[in-house]
Order: C-alpha cells, then structure tokens, then sequence
C-alpha cells in the first residue's frame, strides 16, 4: 500500500481498517486512507478515473469518499463488533478539481453510543476546497 495507515491508540484494528479503508469500490476509486482514529480521518483519491462526462471530479465521487471516513470512523469509535450503517449524508460542491488527487479530512461532530456524524472537508491539491459533506452513521448491535 502506497501509504501507511497511522492509528491512534487503535494498532488492533490496523489490519480490518486497511481492509475496509480498500473495499472494491474505494479499491476501484484509488481511494487511499493516510490516517484514522474515531476523531480524524485522512484519505486521498485520484481525480482521474473518477470523472464526469465533462472532465470534472464526480460529485459521486466526493460522496462515496466522504462516505468511506465516516463508516471507518464510526466503526473505530464502536468497536470491532458493531455493525455501522450510514443514515444520511449530504455534500456541497464548492469547486471543481479536473486533475490530481483530492483530500479529504474527516472531523467527528459527534461520537454516541448510537449515532456518529462527521464533518468532511475535501480540498484539490492547491489546498482549495471543493466540497463539504456531511455523514451521519448509525451503530447496530453486535455481529452475530
């Protein structure tokens, strides 16, 4: 893996995260996760490959990476044996990116006992923003 996946406190998770940090679909989009804790996430993802008709990142794109943190997220912060499903998210497209890699920082909003919401920020190589989104995860009872 191209980058190393730091997590803060949480080493036991560290092989399950790289796993589910590369699902088939994030694996598809070239999304790589650069840091994890339940606090703050770290992921980058190509532009090319990633793409609208019209040469622009895909703002599918920006919500299937947003969607990714906060499930890792919310899954650090529950436990290995919780389940966690997403229950809302929304992003707004601030900017186009047409080229590079994108990076997006996750910041918890809040981590309860049965919902967790996350602020991600995803900014273009120049440091610009170009989305805001927002993810809300519901954790489930244990895995049976």
């Amino acid at each position: 893996m191209a980058s190393e996946v730091r997590l803060s406190g949480m080493s036991e998770f560290l092989e399950e995260i790289k796993k589910r940090g590369r699902g088939a679909l994030d694996e598809k989009m070239g999304i790589e996760i650069v840091e994890a804790s339940p606090q703050r996430l770290v992921a980058t993802m190509p532009v090319a490959g990633n793409t609208q008709p019209m040469g622009l990142l895909h703002g599918g794109a920006n919500v299937v990476l947003a969607e990714s943190l906060g499930s890792i997220g919310t899954q650090l912060h529950a436990g290995r044996d919780r389940r966690i499903v997403g229950v809302d998210i929304n992003a707004t497209h601030h900017k186009s990116a047409t080229a590079g890699i994108v990076t997006a920082v996750a910041t918890a909003i809040s981590l309860g006992k049965t919902l967790c919401c996350y602020e991600v920020v995803i900014s273009n190589d120049k440091g610009e923003r170009t989305c805001t989104a927002r993810i809300t995860c519901l954790i489930l009872a244990e895995r049976s």
